[in-house]
This record gives structure tokens, C-alpha cells and sequence, in this order.
């Protein structure tokens, strides 16, 4: 008898050795025969978006392809041996052929699972990419979102498959049970959902997107990144404050970039004795100085307000274009710069001052 015609368990030596050689030429060559399909499927997505990255769709995508066909050429190889007889025997009443039969089977699907994952991550790389060319964010965001969102629907997926596959449970019955087991879990996961829900209400609604600074709760801050359950904001003081979704969506959210103008006020208290030219030199002096800065100011009002024993109010407001808060902030101190400067040339003092006051009022007296 030929050496590769004896057989051991079942087998011929010339089985195991095809098998065991369809093996190690597939470990061998599964990098080449990887990155051949991996061309075909980049050739695939590159007529649907042009410029794609080929090296990052390599990247992501040749590991778990590598895995994948190495997992699957294998299982079947192994398959065409004959399951040795000295092995039937059962353990908690599954064959070791079955156990193992359904072992393989899960490791294809879990290894599918996974390049479908990577896929989903191509793409949405991709859309990234092409969401940063615009000035928009929204786009940005959502992009992230529903890469999320399809990674998790595509885990349920395999696992419902592994179910099936290892543990032979119909679906159907599975899925009957889980929407029952699926209504407890709602009723004490009920934040939960309703953070799952305004996470598509805040999407399709956009009171906000990433980047916005908004005021939510009183926590101030700049919208980082909007998830399935929370929102992440980056505050001035560059602490990182997570805020349910819900809470994003019931309570009011305002939204600092949105705002059309910046609005300023200006409230000047002149002592009692000030005369009447002075006022309206402060008057006049204070909207040439709005004036002449038109190119940020859109509108502006100054008047004197109220005049009492304790002084005269002079107020002022002005709304500017939607600047930087940093000019917003440096062109206020340039204001409170000039009055301060006006008031000194022409010797006025604020009402608060009681003592210059009543010097103002008896040399007024005196004169």
C-alpha cells in the first residue's frame, strides 16, 4: 500500500496532507490574494467617490479580509476530511461534530463581521473627508452619528447570526423574546432611550451642530461632538462637561453662534452739579465715537435717561455684527478707554463720588 493511502482516523495521509498544504499555501499567499480583492473592491468604491485614499482603504481593510479568507478557506478545507469515528462521542448532548461544525461556522462569522465593520469605517472616512471641504459642520457630525449607528445595527446583526449558527435558536423566537425581555429593558433603561431619541431629534432638527458655542443648563461652551446618548461641550475653561441628550432637547438651548448681533451696554453716572453742556458733550462725543466705527457698529442709541438728587444716568447700547468675542471684548475696552479719557479732559465725575460732588455743586454755587 502507498505510504499517502494508509489511513489514520478515518483519513488517508494524501487528505491531510491537501488539507494541510491548501492551508499553509492560503497562509502564505492570504497577504497577495488580500490585497488583489482589496484592489477589486477599492476599483468598486473609487467609481462611486473619486480621489479615495487607496492606502487608507488598505489600512483598514486588508487585516480583516486577511483573517476572513484564512478563516474561510480553511474551515472549508478541514471540511472535506471525514470526522474521525473514535471521536463520536457527545458532551452535554452535542456531538464533538456538531461543537465543532458550529465553532467554524462562528468564526466566519465573526471575522465577516469584523470587515464589514472596517468597511463601514472606509466609508465613513471618506465621508469625512469630503464633509470638510464644506463650511458646514452639521455634515460633519452626522457622518460620525450614523457611523455609530450602522456599526452598532451590523453587531446586533452578526450576533443574532451567531446565535442562529452556534446555539441553533430560531430568530424569530429569539427576536419574539427579545421584545418582551426588550419592553423591561425599556422601562428601566427609559433615560437611555429618550437620549437615543433626542440624539435624532437634535440631527434632524439642528438647534445646534458641532463647533456652535451654545448656553444650555448655565454651562457655556462649544459643541465637540454629539453622540447617540450625550453632547459633549468644551468650556471656557477648557473642561470637557457631557450633557444627556435629553436635556439638550427639553430644556433651552441658546445658541451663541447663531446670533445675528452682539449687544452692549453703556451706563455713564454723572454727578448732579455736571451742567447740561457737559452732558450733551458726552452725548455727542459718544455717538461720533459709535459712528465712526459703522463698519462694526450696526445700530447704536445714546440719551440721558434719568436725572435725580444723586446724579445724571447717561445710557447707551449698541448692537454690533457677529465678531469674535475676543473683538467684541477688546472694542467694549476701547470704549470704556475713550470715556475715560473724555472725562478727564473735560473734569466730569461720576456721581458715586460724593465728596466731588459736593465740591462740583458749591463751586458751581460760587460761580
Amino acid at each position: 500500500m502507498d505510504f499517502f493511502d494508509q489511513v489514520y482516523l478515518d483519513n488517508t495521509i494524501r487528505s491531510y496532507c491537501i488539507v494541510s498544504g491548501t492551508i499553509l499555501l492560503v497562509l502564505i499567499l492570504k497577504r497577495y490574494f488580500s490585497r488583489y480583492i482589496a484592489a477589486l473592491l477599492y476599483r468598486l468604491f473609487n467609481r462611486i467617490w473619486k480621489n479615495v485614499a487607496k492606502q487608507n482603504f488598505v489600512n483598514l481593510v486588508l487585516g480583516p479580509l486577511e483573517w476572513f479568507l484564512s478563516i474561510l478557506i480553511a474551515v472549508f478545507a478541514i471540511d472535506k476530511l471525514n470526522f474521525p469515528t473514535a471521536w463520536q462521542f457527545k458532551i452535554y448532548g452535542h456531538s464533538l461534530d456538531d461543537i465543532l461544525t458550529r465553532f467554524g461556522i462562528g468564526i466566519i462569522i465573526i471575522s465577516f463581521t469584523w470587515f464589514l465593520l472596517r468597511i463601514i469605517d472606509f466609508i465613513a472616512l471618506v465621508l469625512e473627508q469630503k464633509a470638510a471641504i464644506t463650511a458646514d459642520k452639521t455634515d460633519d457630525q452626522l457622518v460620525i452619528f450614523f457611523r455609530d449607528f450602522l456599526k452598532v445595527i451590523i453587531g446586533i446583526i452578526g450576533l443574532l447570526m451567531l446565535i442562529k449558527a452556534c446555539f441553533n435558536q430560531p430568530v424569530g423566537n429569539l427576536l419574539t423574546s427579545l421584545s418582551i425581555v426588550g419592553a423591561a429593558v425599556a422601562l428601566a433603561a427609559k433615560e437611555s432611550l429618550e437620549n437615543l431619541i433626542a440624539s435624532f431629534i437634535i440631527f434632524f432638527d439642528k438647534p445646534f451642530t458641532a463647533g456652535d458655542t451654545v448656553k444650555v443648563n448655565g454651562i457655556t461652551g462649544t459643541v465637540e461632538k454629539i453622540g447617540l446618548r450625550s453632547t459633549r461641550m468644551r468650556t471656557a475653561d477648557k473642561t470637557l462637561v457631557t450633557v444627556p441628550n435629553k436635556q439638550m432637547v427639553d430644556n433651552a438651548v441658546d445658541n451663541w453662534s447663531l446670533r445675528t448681533h452682539r449687544r452692549a451696554e453703556i451706563k455713564l453716572e454723572l454727578a448732579a452739579g455736571t451742567s447740561s453742556s457737559s452732558l450733551q458733550t458726552v452725548i455727542d462725543a459718544i455717538k461720533e465715537k459709535f459712528e465712526q466705527d459703522n463698519q462694526r457698529i450696526d445700530s447704536y442709541s445714546v440719551y440721558l435717561t434719568e436725572i435725580n438728587k444723586s446724579g445724571n444716568i447717561i445710557q447707551g447700547e449698541y448692537f454690533t455684527h457677529p465678531i469674535s468675542l475676543e473683538e467684541f471684548v477688546a472694542m467694549k475696552e476701547s470704549y470704556y478707554f475713550f470715556i475715560k479719557k473724555m472725562m478727564e479732559e473735560n473734569k466730569l465725575v461720576m456721581s458715586n463720588n460724593n465728596i466731588a460732588d459736593d465740591l462740583l455743586t458749591r463751586l458751581s454755587q460760587q460761580g
